[in-house]
This record gives C-alpha cells, sequence and structure tokens, in this order.
C-alpha cells in the first residue's frame, strides 16, 4: 500500500496549476460555404447584367458565369488540422485559369497565375492550425530533457552544425555553446583546465571522411567521432595528457577475429593533444580505420594545444612576476630571480577565519597575497577579572594589523627554520600565491639569500609593553561600544518597544 502525503493525494484530478504555461487553441468559428472572391469575379464579368437594370447579358457572359457558378461554393474536404480558409480556394484556380485563356490576352493570364500562386503561398503561412498535436509540440519544448540518449544526440547535432562554419566565421554565442558540450566528452575535459578548454573550443574544426578504409593517423591531434564510426588498429588508441615519455606507447595488433578492436561510435574519443614524436615507419601508433562513411570527426590539433598552453603559462608566468614585483621587499629584484620565484608560485585560495600561520609554529610556506584581507595575531598574557571576583591570567589575541594585496609573509621561517611570532587569519576569502618548504629547496643559494636579506619577521620589533598597550586600547573600545548599545536598547524598550515585534517589525 502506497503511502500519499496528506494534502496532495486527495486532490482534484481535474484541477490545474494557473502558474504553468498554457497555450491557448484558437476557437472554432462557423463559417460560411460561399467563395466571395470567386462570387465578386463572376459579378463583374463583361456583359453579366441584372434584370434590373433592363439589358439582357450576353451570350458569352452568361456561358461563363454558367460554366463557373459551382466554384462559388466551398468544396472538398479540409486538409488534416486545418479549416478551409475563405476566399482562398486553391482547388478551383486552375479552372479559372483555364477560362480566362479563351477571354483574356496571354499577358493577363500569366499575372492571374502568380497571384494565385502567392495567396496559396500566403494560405500555408498564415493558416490557424487546429491540429491538438502542433500545440503540444509547444508545450513540450518548454520541458527539460532528461534523457541522457536525447541529450547526447542534441549534442553531437549542435556541434555538427556549428563546426561546418570556420572558426573564424563563429560567433561568441557559438563559441560559448562549443565549450559546454565539450565538458560533457570526460576524455577531453579531464585532461584540460577550463581555461584551456575555453580557448580551445574557439579552435576546433571538423574533419570530413568520405571513403571507407582509410587510415587515420591520430598521432598529431585528438578526435572524437560526431558521425559514423571507426576501428582502432592498435591498442591504446588514446594517449592522455602527461603520459607523453613516462609510459612507452606499446603497439599491440589484433591478429585473431575473437581479439578484434571495438568499435568507436559516436561520443567516442582517440588520439592525443601532445604530439608524439619520431613515430616508425608504417607505425601504426595511434591509428584508426574508417569503418562507415561518411565520418565526421571533431579535431584539437596538437599544434593548437601547444600554442594555447604556451599562451596561458606566458600570461599566469607575468601574472605571478607582477604580483611579486608589487610587493615591497621585491621591488629592486632582477628579473631573472623573479623568474625563478614565479616558476615555484601557486595559487591557492582561503575561505574567510582560515589560520594560515599559528603562533609558535613553523610557517607552513611562503606567501604573496594576491585579494583579499588578512589580520597579524598576536598572544598576550592578562588578568581576566571573573565574575565571583577572583583574578586569573589568560591569554589573549591581539590584532596587531592587516595583511592587503601585494603583501608577503613566511620568508623568514621558512628559510630559517624559526618558529613563528605570531598567527596570520584570513578575515575575508583569501587568493594566496604560495611556495611550499619543499619547493623552495630547489632555489639555488644566491636566490635565497636574496630573500634572507630583503625580508624580515613580521612585527619583530613589537615589546611586551606595546602589545599590552594595544590590547588595552582594543578592550576599552570594545567595552564603550558595548555600553552605548546597552544603553540604546535600555531606552528603546523603556517604552514596551521592542524593534522587530509588533508594529515595529519590518
Amino acid at each position: 500500500m502506497a503511502l500519499v502525503p496528506k494534502g496532495k493525494g486527495d486532490a482534484d484530478w481535474s484541477k490545474r496549476d494557473r502558474q504553468k504555461t498554457r497555450h491557448n487553441v484558437p476557437d472554432e468559428k462557423e463559417h460560411s460555404a460561399i467563395n466571395y472572391d470567386k462570387l465578386k469575379w463572376l459579378c463583374e464579368l463583361d456583359g453579366l447584367h441584372s434584370s434590373i437594370e433592363g439589358e439582357p447579358s450576353s451570350d458569352e457572359a452568361h456561358k461563363l458565369f454558367m460554366e463557373n457558378y459551382k466554384s462559388i461554393f466551398v468544396n472538398g474536404k479540409p486538409q488534416p488540422g486545418m479549416l478551409p480558409v475563405l476566399g482562398k480556394d486553391i482547388s478551383g484556380s486552375k479552372s479559372l485559369g483555364a477560362t480566362n485563356n479563351s477571354t483574356e490576352n496571354p499577358t493577363v493570364t500569366k499575372s492571374k497565375k502568380k497571384n494565385a500562386k502567392e495567396e496559396t503561398q500566403e494560405l500555408h503561412d498564415d493558416h490557424i492550425s487546429h491540429d491538438i498535436k502542433e500545440h503540444m509540440a509547444k508545450l513540450h519544448k518548454e520541458r527539460k530533457i532528461l534523457d541522457p540518449v536525447i541529450i547526447q544526440r542534441n549534442r553531437i547535432k549542435d556541434l555538427r552544425t556549428i563546426l561546418k562554419k570556420m572558426p573564424y566565421e563563429r560567433k561568441a554565442d557559438e563559441n560559448d555553446l562549443v565549450y559546454s558540450h565539450l565538458k560533457a566528452f570526460t576524455d577531453l575535459s579531464k585532461q584540460l583546465t577550463n581555461k584551456e578548454l575555453k580557448e580551445l573550443s574557439t579552435l576546433v574544426t571538423l574533419d570530413v571522411w568520405r571513403d571507407e578504409g582509410y587510415t587515420v593517423f591520430a598521432n598529431s591531434g585528438f578526435f572524437t567521432v560526431l558521425k559514423g564510426s571507426v576501428i582502432p588498429q592498435s591498442r591504446p588508441w588514446i594517449q592522455y595528457r602527461g603520459a607523453a615519455g613516462k609510459v612507452p606507447l606499446l603497439v599491440t595488433e589484433s591478429s585473431h577475429s575473437e581479439d578484434r578492436f571495438p568499435e568507436l561510435k559516436v561520443g567516442d574519443c582517440f588520439g592525443t593533444l601532445e604530439k608524439v614524436e619520431g613515430p616508425e615507419a608504417n607505425s601504426k601508433l595511434l591509428t584508426v580505420s574508417i569503418n562507415s562513411v561518411p565520418t565526421e570527426f571533431l579535431k584539437i590539433s596538437s599544434n593548437d594545444f601547444k600554442r594555447i598552453t604556451e599562451q596561458i603559462q606566458s600570461q599566469e608566468n607575468t601574472e605571478k612576476i607582477n604580483l611579486i614585483n608589487s610587493c615591497k621587499a621585491y621591488l629592486m629584484w632582477p628579473r631573472q630571480s623573479l623568474l625563478k620565484l614565479a616558476e615555484l608560485l601557486e595559487w591557492t585560495t582561503f575561505q574567510e577565519n582560515t589560520v594560515l600561520v599559528s603562533e609558535g609554529f613553523l610557517c607552513p610556506f611562503i606567501g604573496f597575497v594576491k585579494s583579499g584581507e588578512c589580520h597579524v595575531l598576536r598572544q598576550v598574557e592578562v588578568k581576566e577579572v571573573l565574575p565571583n571576583g577572583k583574578e586569573e591570567r589568560r591569554h589573549k589575541q591581539v590584532v596587531m594589523g592587516q595583511l592587503l594585496h601585494s603583501e608577503s609573509f613566511g620568508e623568514i621561517s621558512v628559510l630559517r627554520e624559526e618558529l613563528s611570532n605570531s598567527s596570520i587569519v584570513t578575515s575575508t576569502s583569501v587568493e594566496l600565491g604560495v611556495i611550499s618548504v619543499e619547493r623552495i629547496n630547489e632555489l639555488d643559494e644566491t636566490t635565497r639569500s636574496l630573500l634572507l636579506q630583503s625580508n624580515e619577521t613580521l612585527y619583530e620589533s613589537l615589546s611586551e609593553t606595546e602589545i599590552h598597550s594595544e590590547y588595552i586600547d582594543q578592550e576599552q573600545k570594545r567595552e564603550w561600544n558595548q555600553f552605548k548599545h546597552n544603553v540604546l536598547v535600555d531606552v528603546i524598550n523603556a517604552r514596551g518597544i521592542r524593534p522587530g515585534y509588533g508594529k515595529w517589525a519590518k
């Protein structure tokens, strides 16, 4: 027995959610069965007169009228899902045109045929549909597709459509769509950062093969099958980034039918982002054969990948050098030494209230503040009066300063292995460039000596008296603010006013 939540199981099936989009179906109206356009044409025939005018009609006009008077009635079955539109009868246009040939010159007949053709086109363009299937299709388009097969099919269709254009012909929104689709191919996206993938999405091309049995050499590019299928000629048929030179590619060819390589279909990948240098002649390394035609691939050239990664690396190095050089202690450093530090720097983000350095412990890294704010805290021993009147000595932390953009810390503690004399805590979300202790050992002696000469310990010159004085000032400010707040609350509540309650509620 199924359990139905209270208030939902007893809902009336005929009730509809008013917030959902509803498509109005046009009402069917009763139309007259007379085609008034043809009736008007018949009444305006030359030589046709009414009995009121007293003049008899000519024999030709009377004969023409009797031959075509039946066409003023709307005959024939309407098209599926479409009511007949009066005034534009398609079926009778030919008979009228044929009749006119006997009475009008060829030029007039040709112009009338042209007008009839234009009216027929307007009829198909501007018709009002009463077919429920067309209106249900509109409703279905607004629903989110969750079937992974349909999503994959639409993704491939979009990529094939966009990649038919050259890279310089694509618009920005098309490049964004290619980028979002490429993230779904895990064999590709797991090898690249978002920045690299976004740059490469503007350079991908469509590679089309129309002959079966040809061999595709994938040692200089990464391919994704968009249409057709291929069969690998060796194993492995894909090399991931960073594997070049570390894990040797052993070409394993299949000689038995039962050991046949699997067929790579739409959505599968093969090839390499990093070009494989110096393959042997007639080598089947990273090769596939065309199994069905036409076959289409999404291709990322190894040369484009190398160029993009070099550009991104150059931009990051420039950004790191600018950050280090903007710090006060590194303003006069030579560029060669800045380059050595930039090579060791890594970007890291820390959330608010994260302890980066603890007083009395070694600093875990050298940090350069790119954005955000940090507080520098020092411990001080003070006497505190308890509510029962007793006094106790306790350790309190005092904010002695801040670290803002283009400031660094931790150089002396890391290089000399000295315990830190202060704690550093993030007061906002902070992005740092950090150099770990392990990577510091990669620096040469000249750069290490330059680091020691250029930096000093944070707030090393502060005495215990100055720290106590700063603590007293901060405590007095805190007590004064608390006193003002209490007085204000007492005044407001004196008349029973409670902000946030009753008529004072916002």
